[in-house]
């Protein structure tokens, strides 16, 4: 009997195994997604805290370090201010660095580097000794508690100043010096730690520890040098160093433009001036940082150096002018005690390019002379009859002469109630001249300016009368001086210029009219008076002097680069009147040193080559109450093309001179001027 029976299942052939095989599929699928799900909600549950912190304590940032200042080259391309490197042992400070981290790694560095550490004070040796975990610990007991922060901390720094700083060891004071500097420094900003002078020896043990030093690391520093010497280093300026960090009147400006607290920069003359295209641009680095502690740093942008400055100065011209000049002061000094220097300006008559600023100052205590170029722009002197030439021009324009009628008597002036004003030539009386506008300029004629100042305030002049003009003769005098320069900025592209001196304006100042209209009154820079006589001798365009010609890149070698920028004379005003009022007081300038008179002024200038013309100057001061004497120049050449113009000025002299110290020292530059500039 069989107890099964075989059961025979029949299956189709053309029929597929598809659903079994799918749903196996799904179930695998279903095991994997609840496996994934169980994997989130253990990663979001149980870790999901700590994994936001720390992808919140992670950060990339970019962060900017300095670059090479551009250059500073003359006219022939010699390089006046460069940069010298130097190995620089730095520190990049990470973010929310804790103090007591930047002190035990300023006490690993202060193992291997020592710093200067007499700028010191007691506070930067407490903050450091307390940065030190157990320091603070030690001192806190020791303190008043508050549960204000800041007051207990300031509690513990009294407490190490008073008990603790004075027994530091010298190994401890040059740790202090690192710690203050790394913790001057800005969240992800480098500073140097020590950026001159860093050894040999210095480099390699900082180097085999670096990675025991977070933040330290090895670069490279510059500073200024000056290759062919300092004859124009007060037209130079100077840029700050890393301790005096940015200028205290112009940081919040600088902080906005991305400089940092530590970052030299230009502070005086062209390196203020030119700041913005010395600077160049700050490389850029991205620092990946994780608890505030540096990971990794990826050069981004290398920066690029500073734009280079030239100048229109030629730095051997410059430097014969200066020496004539530091010459001249010494020479004179002996003889006049009140002498405070002496000064020289150098310009191209029709650009306004300077070719050379030369200035000596006398220390009238000690007697010692010094370089100061920049008192042609900055130290204002009575020039005396040089200014005649725009006395006569403004008579002119104000036509109470006319280039066909200018002829006065040249006659002491008597006024009521004062001494009579006279000529050098004609104290008495005795020597009476009729002069035209040219010829009075010739013999330099004081009697005929103020009688020209005194037609154009409309007073009839009587020997004996009273002066009645109205003090109205100031202004317009002025007015025709400023057209020239003087009295006024000539706009040179250097800060700091001074406009000049002037004196009382008032009724009862009335006679000093007189006294300006023969340069014995108003004071005037040694650049306006070169202005002002380029004026003349261009024909009528006041250009503001320059000192740079152009702005030019660098080549990939270092050397200067192409032009970028060419610095454009610039006209500040036109003198627009007929050519034959120009032609009277170039005849003039010419007959001072040519003319068949006698009294000419300009007698020892007559033998240079090619022939110049002039107008000398005697101005009559005091030093206290001692009378002193103003010898000045102006002069330009050659005479018929004209393609230099130079004011020099001699303050102090004895009243009682007859040095020709202002013209022995043209002959000097005019002849280093052609030397240098024959082509």
């Amino acid at each position: 009997m069989k107890l099964f029976k075989k059961i025979t299942i029949n299956r189709d052939p053309n029929k597929s195994h598809i659903p079994f095989r799918l749903n196996f599929l799904f179930f695998i699928v279903f095991l994997l997604f609840a496996a994934l799900i169980a994997q989130l909600a253990y990663l979001q549950v149980d870790y999901g805290q700590k994994f936001r912190s720390t992808v919140n304590s992670a950060n990339n940032t970019t962060a900017t370090g300095n670059v090479q200042r551009g250059s500073i080259y003359d006219s022939t391309g010699r390089v006046l201010v460069g940069n010298k490197s130097h190995q620089a042992i730095q520190y990049t400070k990470g973010l929310s660095v804790a103090s007591t981290k930047m002190y035990e790694v300023a006490n690993k560095l202060g193992e291997y580097l020592t710093i200067p550490t007499d700028t010191l004070t007691d506070r930067n040796l407490a903050d450091y000794y307390l940065a030190g975990a157990a320091n603070l610990k030690s001192v806190a007991k020791k303190v008043k508690t508050s549960s204000d922060d800041d007051v207990l901390y300031a509690r513990e720094v009294a407490y190490a100043e008073k008990h603790i700083i004075n027994n530091l060891t010298a190994t401890q004071k040059n740790a202090a010096a690192i710690y203050y500097k790394m913790s001057s420094a800005y969240s992800l900003s480098t500073v140097n730690i020590k950026s001159t002078g860093v050894t040999s020896t210095e480099l390699a043990e900082i180097g085999e520890h670096q990675s025991e030093m977070p933040g330290v690391k090895v670069g490279t520093s510059w500073t200024r040098s000056y290759p062919n010497g300092t004859d124009l280093s007060s037209v130079l300026g100077t840029v700050t160093t890393e301790k005096q960090g940015l200028p205290s009147d112009s940081i919040k400006t600088l902080l906005a433009e991305g400089y940092s607290r530590d970052d030299s920069v230009g502070q005086s003359q062209l390196e203020k001036q030119y700041e913005n295209v010395l600077r160049g641009t700050k490389s850029q680095t991205e620092v990946k940082t994780q608890d505030g502690v540096i990971q990794k740093e990826i050069k981004k942008y290398g920066g690029q150096k500073g734009d280079n400055v030239q100048l229109t100065i030629n730095a051997k011209f410059q430097k014969k002018v200066q020496s004539i000049i530091m010459s001249a002061a010494k020479s004179v000094g002996s003889g006049n005690p009140y002498s405070p220097g002496a000064y020289a300006v150098v310009l191209n008559p029709k650009t306004g390019a300077v070719y050379a600023l030369a200035g000596a100052s006398r220390n009238l205590s000690t007697g010692k002379v010094s370089e100061n170029a920049l008192g042609t722009i900055n130290q204002s002197f009575v020039m005396g009859s040089v200014v005649k030439g725009a006395t006569v021009m403004g008579a002119l324009q104000d036509g109470v002469i006319t280039p066909t009628n200018s002829t006065l008597t040249d006659t002491p002036i008597k006024l009521a109630g004062t001494a009579a004003k006279t000529s050098w030539f004609n104290k008495t009386g005795n020597t009476n001249l009729a002069l035209n506008a040219s010829t009075a300029m010739e013999v330099s004629s004081n009697s005929y300016m103020m009688q020209l100042a005194m037609k154009e305030g409309n007073f009839n002049y009587a020997s004996g009368k009273a002066l009645t003009m109205s003090n109205s003769i100031f202004s317009k005098l002025r007015g025709y001086f400023n057209e020239f320069g003087l009295g006024v900025k000539t706009g040179i592209d250097l800060p700091g210029e001074a406009s000049g001196y002037q004196g009382s304006s008032s009724q009862s100042q009335i006679g000093k009219a007189l006294d300006l209209s023969y340069g014995n009154y108003d004071a005037y820079t040694t650049i306006q008076v070169a202005q002002y006589i380029a004026t003349m001798a261009n024909g009528g365009s006041r250009i503001a002097p320059h000192v740079v010609s152009a702005i030019t890149g660098t080549k990939n070698d270092g050397t200067q680069g192409v032009v970028k920028t060419n610095v454009k004379s610039r006209v500040l005003n036109t003198i627009d009147v007929p050519s034959s009022y120009f032609d009277v007081v170039h005849q003039g300038y010419w007959d001072v040193v040519h003319g068949s008179m006698t009294q000419r002024t300009g007698s020892a200038l007559a033998d240079i080559s090619p022939a110049v013309a002039a107008k000398s100057g005697t101005a009559e001061t005091f030093h206290g109450t001692t009378s002193t004497e103003t010898l000045s120049l102006a002069t330009y050449a050659p005479y018929k093309n004209p393609k230099v113009a130079i004011a020099i000025v001699f303050p102090g002299m004895n009243d009682s001179t007859t040095s020709k110290i202002n013209m022995t020292t043209a002959q000097e530059i005019y002849s280093a001027f052609w030397k240098y500039y024959s082509k």
